[in-house]
């Protein structure tokens, strides 16, 4: 079982990966065994100028050419070169929680303590965290569950401020026909991933998700990560007025499950995907709190 009630994980004091020691080669071989067509789902969004975030904290994506075919033209004849080889470059400012993403376990804090118990003060330093960044986490391939709650619940998206409740999950892991376990990864799809990239005003504007009891309901049986296809994955505004992202502290600081952000899970509601095999490999940014990524399930 992944989660930690102490100062120190399960898995020792200087453990750094949290609930990923659960995905263990026999698991990563049950996973493939899953794949029968070597269909891929590619449940990310593109990222793009104009995608969603959050101010103050998230900035704007911006990405410019930095350096342009023209350029490099003029550079390489002045050196001598005949054959005219153009190259393009850009240069990208962005903050890692851009788009489809990932957080690292050091994203969030209870007061002045990281996952594992290790204090912010010694880990958050001006350039990175000097533990718990997203190049510590492994690569998950692991058997990933599709928690379809807009599905069973009738309706085309749940509306801000839904909760989904841990009956929720059980109903929708019920209809999905798997009984979610240890090393699986929980996609819960809320149908508000319709408005990203497309009404970001209203996407921005609140929305459905997961509370603490669904959450712990879901660390409780062992997942490595929990997936939504909204901005946070949990629900936005919290019931509880006193409280500002209360999953997250649970899922990252408590229980070390990374949470993945703002899927794209349309495609596999609409084809009855409910079980699969789940890719996700994080760049390596050393000390960074998140990573966009390009997760996909197999079929």
């Amino acid at each position: 079982m992944s989660g930690v009630t102490h100062d120190h994980s399960q898995w020792g004091a200087a453990d750094q990966i949290g609930a990923a020691n659960l995905l263990t080669a026999e698991r990563r071989l049950a996973a493939l065994g899953l794949v029968r067509q070597a269909r891929i789902y590619d449940v990310s969004h593109t990222i793009a100028a104009g995608a969603p975030y959050m101010a103050p904290n998230q900035t704007p994506y911006l990405l410019s050419i930095f350096a342009s075919w023209r350029d490099s033209l003029k550079r390489r004849r002045k050196l001598g070169f005949t054959n005219d080889a153009g190259g393009n470059l850009e240069r990208i400012e962005m903050t890692t929680h851009v788009g489809t993403h990932i957080d690292a376990l050091g994203h969030f804090t209870k007061g002045d303590r990281l996952y594992n118990g290790f204090d912010a003060n010694e880990t958050v330093t001006d350039w990175g965290l000097e533990r718990l960044g997203i190049e510590q986490m492994p690569p998950m391939v692991t058997r990933g569950v599709l928690l379809d709650v807009a599905g069973f619940d009738g309706s085309s998206h749940l509306t801000p401020g839904r909760v989904v409740t841990p009956d929720d999950l059980a109903r929708a892991e019920e209809a999905a026909g798997v009984q979610i376990g240890e090393g699986d990864v929980a996609l819960i799809r809320t149908g508000w991933g319709r408005y990203f990239g497309v009404d970001n005003a209203r996407y921005l504007e609140g929305e459905p998700g997961i509370d603490v009891p669904a959450a712990r309901w879901l660390t409780s049986r062992g997942v490595v990560a929990i997936g939504a296809d909204n901005m946070a994955v949990e629900v936005l505004p919290n019931p509880d007025p006193r409280m500002g992202m209360p999953v997250h502290q649970h899922a990252l600081a408590e229980a070390g499950v990374h949470l993945i952000e703002n899927l794209a899970l349309d495609e596999l509601a609409r084809d009855g995907v409910r079980s699969f095999c789940f890719i996700l490999l994080a760049t390596k940014y050393k000390g960074a709190t998140g990573c966009p990524v390009r997760p996909i399930a197999m079929v």
